[in-house]
This record gives structure tokens, sequence and C-alpha cells, in this order.
């Protein structure tokens, strides 16, 4: 009696976990980041490895719409070929879960994107980035503790349209990061865009 007893609860306990793991709020986002937040759509970018502290300010800017949101083609799950954005996505997320997905990806490794950049132009960013950028994001833009993102091999078309956002004053602009961002011209942007994603 008390192995039936076991066995049921065995399978009661199995059941909870696999509900808890279907209702993981990290689950999602693999339609449009990739899986274990490694995007395979150069206008969606890599979450995985950035820091927990980044990912919820990125989350908790979007729930309250202050970040554009662009939408985008959904490539993988149920909802494959669909359109959605981010704040669709996250609509229903309460602050816990906002803490889960960001704990979730910030223990993933980040995977640099495969892709080709102009080394001129690299070579005048890396200029910009050491004068303008380097002192909140270290290192290149490759450290995940700056909890500034990670630019490192990061999608340049994404990053390019996240900076003309920045410059079109679209997208919040942290206090710090103004006054550098004044001295940004129109073309340094390509040039920082080839530098982050010529880091292979």
């Amino acid at each position: 009696m008390n192995k039936l007893i076991g066995i049921s609860l065995l399978a009661i306990g199995l059941s909870l976990a696999s509900g808890a793991m279907a209702a993981d709020p990290a689950a999602s986002c693999a339609g449009c980041h990739g899986t274990d937040g490694v995007s395979t759509d150069p206008n969606v970018p890599t979450i995985a490895g950035m820091s927990a502290e980044y990912l919820k300010g990125a989350l908790q800017s979007y729930k309250k719409k202050a970040r554009p949101a662009a939408e985008v083609t959904i490539t993988a799950g149920d909802k494959k070929g669909t359109k959605s954005d981010m704040y669709k996505a996250i609509a229903d997320l309460s602050d816990a879960d906002i803490a889960t997905v960001a704990n979730s990806f910030a223990a993933k490794k980040f995977v640099r994107a495969k892709q080709s950049a102009d080394a001129a132009l690299a070579a005048k960013g890396k200029e910009i980035h050491d004068k303008l950028c380097d002192k909140c994001h270290t290192e290149g833009g490759s450290v995940a503790d700056d909890d500034a993102g990670i630019l490192a091999g990061q999608w340049m078309p994404y990053l390019k349209a996240q900076l003309a956002d920045y410059k079109a004053g679209k997208r919040p602009v942290p206090t710090k990061m103004q006054p550098k961002l004044d001295q940004v011209q129109p073309g340094d942007i390509d040039a920082l865009v080839n530098y982050y994603g010529s880091e292979k």
C-alpha cells in the first residue's frame, strides 16, 4: 500500500512539475529570441547572457511602453509566421514573472552573431567606442556585469535600430549616456555598429 501511495505521489509531483515548466514565462520568448535566448533574426537581439538587472530594466521599460517595440515575425513555436511585438509579448507578465525571465536568460551563455562587418568602419567605430562608450560598456561592450547590455557580437541591424531610436529621442537615454550620445554623429552609428558586429 505504501508503495502504491509513493508511486501516486511521484506521479502527482511529476505532473505538477511539468505544469510548472509549461507555465515558465521564459519559454515563450524562444519564438522570437531563439533557443536559450540566442537569436537567429538580425532584427531581434540575443538576450542570453545579459545581466538580470539589465533584462529586468528592459522588460519594465516595455511594460511602461517607454521604449519602442518594433513588430517582428515569430520564427518558431506554435505562433510561427505571425506578427508580434514586445508590448504584446509581455503584457501579462507580473513583476515576479519578469524577474524569473531575467534570471533565466542571465544564466544562459551569450553567443555572438555570425555576420560580416566592414573592417574600415569597425576600426573607426573602435576609436569612437574607446572615446565615448568604454566607461560604461567595458571591454568593447562584452561585459554583462556592466548592466548595460552586451554589444560585442550583437546583431548589427538590431544595434543600428536602437542607436537610431536613441538619437531620435524614441528610446529613453540614461542620464550619463546623453552627453556621450550628443557627440555621436550620423556617420558614427554605422562605425559603432560595425565595430560591435566585428567582434567574434
